[in-house]
């Protein structure tokens, strides 16, 4: 007997009649799938099926913040087509509206017909669906006008209201006042948009159709700029011997560092300026004892807490404090950012908050102007006497966010206010407030460098605050205040302003010398190689050192300025860099002069109102070496911890080893006297880092 093939038995099989309840299985599977994609609002938070006439809204929003309609008269020209467009595809994807709640379903279905308690919308759309007759086309074509009428209804932005991302003001207002009425959100919440604005939806009830040109309910992209640069590198000795940079006591890295920190996220490399972390905090250096000599130097030399093999050459400058009865006064020209992109809390808000801290601190016979910018420049306020301070305090309660940004219009007008009531032998500084978003004028940050060089010669100096996130242009900011005998710092919260504005304010404020330079000079007998950490973007040509019309730091008043070396002692067996094979360099006598030296350090400055700079070095021997770290002052053991704390965060190769504990042990023991909490918020920081590094930073 010949067996069959099995293709030839399925064919001759009688075909199973179907059973109820497999079909009942199969039908209510597809009814649950359809609910689910089409009515679902669960805890994913899916947004609800939109009618039409929303989705008529939704289109012509998605096209305006593509910019495809940022003005009156395009929109004119394209709202017919674009209307007809927008009924067609809404028609098209939905022909029947079967994707409404069950209330609209039942209306539309011209029956009234009620759910019952244990039918879904879905359920009866699937039941109903051969019951229901074809749309006339008197309806099609009256739904398809009524679209078409509120696209056409709805207003353009114009170029004054598109903004960064081509946000409007109104909405941006809009939304600020609905957020404002509702209750707080969750942390969780505040961190996302998106659901920020839903769950002001859900608190506060129905909202209002939204503006054409609103995003505010799209995650905004971050666009701060941020200058590139490449950590140190280690230096031969014997090939290069000399090292020369700018002072910085810039702070923004930080306070910048901080708030990403605190957001749950780790700093991007190229934020963290270590000098910066360093100088950030105040430290206890010896001063000196008159005006006369403007800082007091003071080196040591101390093993390294992450080489065996290295030590650290710890270079602390510290300034004249300036006692009150001898403060000149001052002549400010507040040059704050009123433009649309600081339309928020922290920003704009902040500022004014800020500017009013300081205002608090002057003295009466400082003098007060106010400059705005956004879509052109304004005096909002003529040079003032802080002793009418009420006016000038209400001056800054009335600004404004709106319009772009004409960041060169503005630092002109400042300048030009600040010769006007130019004070001799006094302070006279322009003050500039601003996340940094320049778009009108001259907007490159070489023209605008070359700006603020013409005008540091007319005496005024310069300070830069930045503040908020996602539109920080950082790499202007640092480009002009080190270029503008300025300073730069980042304002993230209120306690932020508060150090800066008032408890730092004397070295904020009162500069008691400019174009500050150091050069070290490496004895090549002593040590075999070094490495300066930080400084990069403040590097100077070796015969800039001596060049009076080359532009550096500035110290104020009291200010303690930081600099570590890492440096390699000859014979330590620490080495990077191979020797040379036909010999080191070396004196015609035979051997090296004053060999028992590691370095020369030498500091040039000029005072604030001089254009000839003045010389003090400073020989490092035997004498300046600690025996061991821990028999270092508490002050140098911790900015050693924060030298560390920013190399890892840059994620240099020498630190690769140590340890965040390490870093937190070294704080701990080294925190000391801390009246305002900074040290104490740092070692917060370490551990937050230590957390949120997965990668082996």
């Amino acid at each position: 007997m010949v067996e069959k093939d099995e293709l030839d038995i399925l064919r001759t099989a009688t075909v199973p009649a179907p059973r109820a309840e497999a079909r009942a299985t199969a039908l209510r599977a597809a009814v649950e799938s359809f609910d689910a994609k089409n009515t679902s609002t669960g805890a994913q938070e899916s947004a609800a099926p939109l009618r039409l006439t929303e989705r008529a809204r939704k289109l012509w929003r998605d096209m305006m913040q593509h910019k495809l309609l940022a003005t009156p008269a395009l929109a004119t020209l394209v709202a017919l087509p674009i209307a007809g467009y927008a009924a067609f595809t809404l028609m098209d994807g939905n022909p029947f509206g079967f994707e409404r709640k069950g209330e609209d379903f039942a209306e539309s279905s011209g029956k009234g017909a009620a759910l019952s308690p244990v039918q879904k919308p879905a359920e009866v759309a699937v039941e109903r669906r051969d019951q229901l007759p074809p749309p006339s086309p008197e309806r099609m074509k009256n739904d398809a006008d009524q679209a078409a009428g509120e696209v056409a209804q709805m207003p353009a932005a114009s170029e004054a209201e598109t903004i960064a991302g081509g946000r409007s003001e109104a909405a941006r207002g809009a939304m600020a006042d609905q957020l404002s009425s509702a209750p707080a959100a969750p942390r969780a919440v505040l961190n996302n948009p998106t659901r920020l604005s839903r769950q002001a939806a859900k608190q506060s009830g129905p909202m209002p159709a939204p503006a054409p040109a609103d995003i505010l309910l799209q995650p905004e992209a971050n666009r701060d700029r941020v200058e590139e640069f490449k950590t140190n590198p280690v230096h031969s000795t014997a090939e290069d011997p000399v090292s020369t940079f700018s002072i910085d006591v810039d702070t923004a890295s930080y306070s910048f560092a901080r708030r990403s920190l605190k957001e749950g996220v780790l700093p991007q490399a190229d934020t963290v300026r270590v000098e910066e972390m360093i100088n950030y905090f105040p430290y206890d250096w010896k001063g000196p004892h008159s005006a006369e000599t403007p800082f007091n130097t003071d080196v040591s030399v101390m093993p390294s807490p992450w080489n065996q093999n290295t030590k650290l050459m710890h270079v602390a400058i510290k300034g004249y404090d300036v006692q009150p009865a001898e403060q000149p006064k001052a002549n400010l020209v507040f040059l704050l950012d009123v433009s649309g992109s600081m339309n928020e809390p922290d920003k704009l808000p902040l500022l004014q908050s800020a500017f009013r801290l300081l205002v608090n601190k002057l003295r009466p016979d400082d003098t007060v102007s106010i400059v705005t910018y956004a879509g052109d420049a304004g005096t909002v306020l003529e040079p003032t006497k802080a002793s009418e301070r009420e006016r000038i305090l209400q001056a800054i309660d009335t600004l404004a966010p709106g319009g772009s940004t004409a960041g060169e219009a503005g630092i002109r007008e400042a300048y030009r206010l600040a010769q006007k009531s130019f004070v001799k032998d006094g302070v006279n500084r322009v003050m500039l407030a601003t996340d940094g978003d320049f778009n009108v004028g001259q907007t490159d940050d070489q023209d605008l460098k070359r700006i603020i060089e013409e005008k540091r010669r007319s005496g005024v100096f310069l300070s830069v605050f930045g503040f908020g996130r996602g539109n920080l242009n950082d790499t202007m900011m640092q480009a002009i205040a080190q270029n503008g005998n300025g300073t730069a710092a980042y304002i993230d919260t209120l306690q932020e302003a508060e150090k800066v504005l008032v408890e730092d304010a004397s070295s904020t404020l009162f500069p008691i010398a400019k174009d500050v330079k150091i050069q070290v000079e490496f004895n090549p007998a002593k040590v075999s190689e070094y490495r300066l950490i930080g400084y990069e973007t403040r590097a100077l040509a070796r015969e800039d050192f001596n060049n009076d019309r080359v532009d550096a730091g500035e110290i104020g008043s009291g200010h303690s300025v930081t600099a570590i070396y890492e440096i390699t002692p000859k014979g330590s067996g620490g080495e990077m860099i191979d020797s040379l094979r036909y010999g080191e360099a070396s004196t015609s006598n035979g051997g090296v002069a004053n060999a028992d030296e590691y370095a020369f350090v030498k500091i040039r400055y000029k005072a604030p109102d001089g254009d000839v700079s003045k010389l003090i070095t400073t020989p490092v021997t035997s004498a300046n070496e600690a025996p061991s770290f821990d028999a270092a002052s508490a002050d140098q053991r911790f900015s050693v911890a924060v030298a560390a704390f920013g190399q890892k965060l840059r994620g240099a190769d020498q630190t690769a080893d140590m340890g965040w504990e390490r870093i937190t042990e070294i704080a701990t023991a080294a925190r000391g006297t801390d009246p305002f909490g900074y040290r104490s918020e740092f070692l917060s920081l370490v551990r937050l880092a230590a957390a949120l590094d997965t990668g082996g930073r």
